[in-house]
């Protein structure tokens, strides 16, 4: 290996294995990387000064002077993490350990097309660094999820069927410009899985998150990793027919799709049609909060046709844990009744003898944690690291 390759890397892995929160001496770093003892102090002397190593105390002395620990800094740099949804923005700050300095939720409307929802959200942004007393110098990154397919090379999206005038749309090179750093975007549910699975089942290698609200859609983490497919379309289990489902006509074209059948607009309407106040997912929720019987009945209903399908992706993923979030799936126990009903009954009993389906613990979060931990592992594993600190 060259010198320049070896290098890359150098600082990033010291920064990794003291990511966990135990502090280490600089012998330890040295065994576990495998580097040179000159080359861990000169690359833990650089994380020193940049303030993202900080010394611990002292470790146990078998004999002569103690040595001193180090440990991860993660309130030495902040991140911008933005969810958009169909009609929702959260914008969150949040330092390098992904936890939430500052947040604001909006309401808007995705449909209004890329300059003004970036704009908007630019702004907000740079007044919530401003919120927390940070600086934007200080900023490592962006991390954006889109409710919609996302090639994650270039962050544009790509025929997004719920957003008109944003295919092929430079995301991140709008919000590069107004906010004067990188930026990465995905999906949203596949940022929403990474969330769920780093804050709340990093012991868990293979998982199914599930977003359940104006569309249905799922991110998958296979191998402790994200799964994005071939175009970034893997994991869209929205537009999958369910089997003897309803004939109903969906935004894609086809007919007989769970999003169509089960997402909270299609629920919503049921309801609306049945003479209950539904326009929205928020008050399909808010009718089963209330102990409506025919809510309460077509939510159930619903998580059983989102079952079916669910069924087929265990045989075939076969993941150890199903998350289910979204603004539908706050609606609680009855659409993970309907859900874990047909799952565990049309599943393999092999594949369903240790799942657990459990909904979002995030408290929807999901999606600005993910984004937060997408610009933290980028950071950590490309080499941005070594060209940040020069």
């Amino acid at each position: 290996m060259a010198a320049g390759e070896r290098r890359t890397g150098d600082l990033s892995g010291v920064v990794q294995l003291l990511r966990d929160g135990q502090p280490r001496t600089r012998a330890e770093l040295g065994q576990l990387t495998g580097l040179a003892r000159s080359t861990v102090s000169a690359r833990v002397d650089q994380l020193l000064a940049a303030g993202l190593v900080t010394p611990a105390g002292e470790a146990s002395s078998t004999g002569g002077r103690p040595p001193a620990t180090l440990a991860f800094h993660p309130g030495a740099r902040i991140t911008l993490a933005i969810d958009l949804g169909a009609t929702h923005a959260r914008v969150a700050v949040t330092d390098l350990a992904s936890t939430v300095l500052a947040e604001h939720l909006d309401t808007i409307a995705i449909s209004d097309g890329p300059g003004p929802v970036l704009d908007h959200v630019a702004k907000v942004a740079a007044k919530l660094v401003e919120h927390t007393g940070r600086h934007t110098s200080e900023l490592v990154g962006v991390g954006v999820g889109l409710p919609g397919p996302v090639d994650h090379a270039t962050g544009r999206p790509t025929n997004p069927p719920i957003m008109p005038g944003w295919d092929d749309a430079d995301v991140a090179g709008h919000l590069g410009a107004l906010l004067g750093t990188p930026v990465l975007v995905d999906n949203d549910v596949n940022v929403m899985a990474l969330g769920e699975h780093a804050t709340e089942f990093a012991d868990v290698d293979h998982l199914l998150f599930v977003k359940v609200a104006t569309g249905i859609g799922a991110g998958v983490i296979s191998d402790g990793a994200i799964r994005r497919g071939a175009q970034g379309a893997a994991g869209d289990v929205g537009h999958i027919a369910v089997p003897g489902g309803r004939d109903v006509l969906c935004r894609c074209g086809n007919t007989g799709c769970l999003e169509a059948v089960a997402g909270g607009r299609a629920i919503a309407a049921e309801l609306a049609a049945a003479g209950l106040p539904a326009l929205t997912s928020a008050d399909v929720v808010a009718l089963v909060r209330s102990g409506d019987v025919t809510a309460l009945r077509t939510v159930r209903d619903a998580g059983r046709a989102i079952g079916e399908v669910l069924a087929t992706c265990v045989s075939m993923l076969n993941p150890s844990v199903i998350v289910l979030g979204g603004s539908v799936a706050e609606a609680g126990e009855h659409l993970l009744a309907g859900i874990r009903e047909v799952v565990y009954r049309r599943s393999l009993p092999l594949a369903t003898q240790h799942l657990r389906i459990v909904s979002s613990r995030t408290k929807g979060r999901a999606g600005v944690l993910g984004a937060s931990t997408m610009v933290v592992d980028h950071l950590l594993t490309s080499g941005a690291l070594e060209d940040m600190l020069g």
